[in-house]
């Protein structure tokens, strides 16, 4: 398995009328999660694109336990579950400065050939990042 943490300020704009992050918001900072682990790998999603691939989300779960808030620095965790291949599957974990357990989720993408908008394989040089962890 392979993990990488981002930090993201939660902006006043995220929340809700109640004062807590808009649900909706998660996948968002699922998706910085994400591109951010890919880009620190050397691989960004931009290369991706240039290379005629895209990588639509196929399924997303999350799990709320606790409210998460303007002005919160959260950390968002995600680690690469299986090694990469037509799909590729995601886990997050959302915590607060108090290392609070905020939400939990997991995203599964798959590779397309953007011209075809078929499912495609990983790129080589993807599962090659990849191989060490699995």
């Amino acid at each position: 398995m392979y993990h990488h943490e981002t930090k993201i300020r939660v902006r006043y704009a995220e929340t809700d009328q109640m004062g807590y992050v808009y649900h909706g918001n998660f996948a968002t900072y699922y998706e910085v999660a994400r591109v951010e682990m890919l880009r620190e790998m050397g691989f960004p999603y931009k290369k991706l694109e240039d290379r005629g691939i895209k990588m639509p989300v196929l399924s997303l779960k999350c799990d709320f336990n606790a409210p998460t808030r303007y002005d919160d620095l959260i950390s968002v965790k995600v680690t690469v579950t299986q090694k990469p291949s037509v799909k590729m599957f995601f886990s997050f974990e959302v915590y607060n400065e108090s290392n609070i357990l905020l939400n939990t989720g997991e995203i599964v993408l798959v590779f397309l050939d953007a011209n075809t908008n078929k499912p495609c394989r990983c790129p080589i040089e993807i599962t090659e990042l990849f191989a060490q962890y699995f």
